[in-house]
């Protein structure tokens, strides 16, 4: 086994109908950008009737016909948003407890620390969280998971992941390992994966190889270290 093997999105993910909600996050190839990416799926009408939406410079998850939603509490959230250098991404509204701690001074780690898992027992989803830190022409980046400690849901277990940018390597975490009943949840550290430099090959990589019938959206975002320039693309299946 080859703890520092470095595979394709795609083929991360290929096969597999059911990896959840996922975080990539890394440094192109040419070492002149950095990459985020957060894709959603979904198995039930609720969380299927979603797109993302983009909004001031935040993404958000929103229903796509309002009329049938049931229960918007987990799966409507900004899933990304800016502050001052830093960029976060997350499966879930605690985008906006990282971006409130941040204002108030606190670091991404600690600001996680009043959140847990999700309450939607028996699958009790892991939250996913990312967050890169802009630097002088560089970064870096951390990635959280908080997890149940058991089946019951009686505690939470926080693995917190820090990382220097390096050309060509990212970082992907997921909520789930594969589809179940329940879900099993994601288990080890953030998976080693390529990040190509054109942004297109990237987000066709990871679009192409989500299961078809339980993919719902995409974002991708791709900021020049130099410039600070970004670019991004959006793909919903729900249009």
């Amino acid at each position: 086994m080859n703890i520092y093997e470095i595979k394709p999105i795609g083929a991360r993910i290929e096969g597999n109908s059911y990896v959840g909600r996922g975080i990539v996050i890394g440094k192109t190839a040419d070492g002149k950008k950095a990459a985020a990416a957060y894709f959603i799926m979904g198995r039930s009408e609720n969380s299927r009737n979603r797109i993302f939406t983009e909004k001031d410079g935040a993404v958000f998850t929103e229903p796509f016909d309002p009329s049938k939603v049931e229960d918007p509490s987990l799966i409507i959230y900004a899933a990304l948003r800016r502050h001052e250098n830093k960029l976060i991404v997350t499966n879930g509204d605690q985008t906006d407890t990282i971006w409130e701690g941040l204002k108030k001074g606190e670091s991404f780690a600690s600001a996680l620390t009043t959140r847990e898992f999700e309450p939607d027992a028996p699958n009790l989803t892991p939250r996913i969280s990312g967050m890169i830190t802009f630097g002088e022409d560089d970064f870096t980046y951390e990635m959280s998971i908080l997890k149940s400690a058991d089946a019951e849901g009686t505690a939470c277990n926080r693995y917190h992941f820090a990382y220097p940018s390096l050309a060509g390597l990212g970082h992907f975490i997921h909520t789930y390992v594969c589809d179940g009943n329940p879900i099993p949840t994601f288990q080890g550290e953030p998976e080693r994966v390529a990040i190509p430099d054109d942004i297109d090959a990237f987000t066709a990589d990871i679009w192409d190889h989500l299961d078809a019938d339980n993919k719902i959206s995409l974002y991708v975002c791709y900021t020049d270290l130099v410039s600070g320039e970004e670019e991004t693309r959006l793909i919903n299946k729900n249009k």
